[in-house]
């Protein structure tokens, strides 16, 4: 049924590539702000909260429960007006399951953020990231392959 849910998304104006995966708890709040590349997967119980562009790059995964806020609010001001983020999950990343990732934070290509962590600042393509606030913990085997060839 990915296929379908694919489609129903772009009825309602999501911008899907083949082969993506979108469980059938998953939410999106915004489907006219949602662009994916091929293969990306959003998996039972996670939500995308997306007031302006969020965009997944190829083969980006979003776990069980998994968060990714797209706005805040200015609580400087009386009225305390939505600020809304365009975002990026770069290629080959991967949001954890229970994992959160603020309002305008750019997810990396290849980044991890692992399981319940919250990603407060922009995370480097190719590293894994945990905790609260979430903060690198390694660096992934395929980057480190990439700078021993050179790349």
């Amino acid at each position: 049924m990915h296929a379908w849910r694919s489609m129903l998304l772009r009825i309602f104006g999501a911008k899907m590539g083949p082969g993506c995966h979108f469980y059938p708890s998953g939410r999106v709040w915004a489907p006219w702000n949602l662009v994916c590349e091929d293969c990306c997967t959003l998996a039972d119980q996670a939500e995308i909260y997306n007031p302006s562009t969020i965009y997944l790059e190829s083969h980006c995964i979003i776990s069980q429960q998994a968060y990714v806020c797209g706005a805040t609010h200015d609580y400087n001001l009386p009225d305390f007006p939505m600020i809304s983020y365009s975002m990026r999950l770069g290629a080959y990343s991967w949001i954890c399951a229970r994992a959160c990732v603020s309002p305008g934070v750019h997810v990396g290509e290849g980044a991890v953020l692992g399981l319940g962590s919250v990603a407060s600042d922009d995370m480097e393509p190719w590293a894994v990231y945990a905790g609260v606030p979430a903060v690198k913990t390694k660096i992934r085997a395929r980057q480190a392959a990439a700078e021993s060839a050179g790349a």
